[in-house]
């Protein structure tokens, strides 16, 4: 039977997703939080069938998803009731080729995107200029900030802004993270140290787990037999160096305490950056990246698929292992010749550079601020067509 659910279609940064009020849909015993284990099988149907999961062409074509990571993914937006908070939301990650959501973690491309929603749906209302709404992320238990210019009740869109990985330019929508260390585990440095060797099929490979924003485990593009400049598509078919990644992704999650084993590690985190000095790189779109264009070159690995760019939560992780003594990141930025130091690291994506910030307390031995800009510009508005099968 086919049901019909308001919903808004939004790109987020270089994402794309669905984005729904929590009142349009069922109300749950639980909703997706840290260390809860709720039933979101209410949800997981909406969401899996909106999208067009599960399929195994990898195209999704019966649904709004476009058969990549970065283009099967849910928002879901209510008011707050937090003293403080004007938003809450729960982000939900879509597989493309099963009926599985994971809510284990947070996105920083798609969380652009929430204000602009909640304006337009008048979940919330705000007069003309500029603002910074203050919003509680369910599935990580941490606040994020996000300031943008409001015209005629509703977020710009027009702008001089240009994204990287987006046509053309529009309004920046600031992102801050005032508290992103451990937004899933114990701390900053899950196992407490800066970098470490991880055993996987009795080769040890040198990584660094950081936890800022999001849970990323950070690896030299040479230990796994890349250059580290490739393009995701050459990535994705090198199915060696991917089952590599895969595993040594599933090991860290057990060290970064996210799962006892290796078969139980979420999906959507912890996501792997496999990371090179600065070099000159050719782009998705065919121009060329200067090797003084960029700190450091970085292919992020998320949903088993190589992002044409870098998911936002991801970009800030490494601004902050770019601060932390000890760390891959530090170490290859402190070896580069035309590195600019400061807060702000500029990342060689795929689609061109990306630059996030981070704030290190050296007292403290954290990280207690992460941001970047996005835009985000909502596409449609109306009902998504979801079949519910018993």
């Amino acid at each position: 039977m086919t049901h019909w659910i308001e919903a808004a279609f939004v790109r987020g940064g270089t994402s794309k997703g669905l984005y729904f009020r929590a009142d349009a849909l069922p109300e749950l015993d639980t909703a997706p939080a840290p260390g809860t284990d709720g039933d979101t099988s209410a949800w997981d149907a909406i969401f899996c069938s909106a999208l067009g999961s599960p399929d195994a062409f990898g195209r999704q074509l019966d649904g709004m998803g476009g058969g990549i990571s970065s283009l099967s993914k849910v928002m879901v937006v209510s008011a707050s009731t937090r003293a403080g908070v004007d938003l809450d939301y729960t982000f939900g990650q879509v597989s493309v080729a099963e009926a599985v959501v994971d809510y284990s973690g947070n996105c920083g491309n798609l969380s652009s995107g929430v204000v602009p929603f909640a304006l337009l749906t008048e979940i919330i209302s705000a007069a003309d200029g500029w603002h910074v709404f203050r919003l509680y992320n369910t599935n990580t238990g941490k606040l994020v900030d996000v300031g943008l210019t409001v015209v005629d009740g509703q977020a710009a869109v027009a702008g001089d802004f240009e994204l990287t990985g987006v046509s053309g330019t529009g309004a920046p929508i600031e992102l801050i993270y005032p508290d992103p260390a451990g937004s899933r585990t114990s701390g900053v440095l899950p196992s407490g140290v800066a970098s470490e060797s991880i055993d996987v099929d009795g080769r040890m490979f040198n990584v660094s787990m950081v936890d800022a924003a999001l849970p990323v485990v950070i690896v030299p593009s040479s230990a796994i037999s890349l250059n580290g400049d490739e393009s995701p598509e050459s990535i994705d078919a090198n199915r060696p160096s991917m089952l590599m990644i895969e595993e040594l992704r599933r090991k860290a999650a057990v060290r970064m305490g996210l799962c006892e084993t290796p078969e139980a590690a979420p999906q959507v985190v912890p996501k792997v950056a496999v990371v090179t000095s600065q070099k000159p790189t050719t782009l998705l779109d065919g121009t060329s990246l200067g090797a003084s264009d960029s700190d450091i070159v970085v292919r992020m690995i998320s949903m088993g698929q190589t992002h044409k760019a870098v998911p936002g939560t991801g970009a800030m992780c490494l601004a902050a292992a770019a601060q932390i003594p000890g760390t891959i990141v530090h170490g290859i930025i402190a070896r580069s010749e035309h590195s600019v130091p400061g807060p702000e690291v500029r990342l060689g994506t795929p689609s061109g550079v990306v630059t996030a910030s981070a704030v290190w307390d050296e007292k403290a031995k954290t990280v207690t601020a992460t941001s970047l800009f996005r835009t985000a510009r909502v596409l449609m508005v109306g009902k998504v067509a979801v079949e519910i099968r018993n």
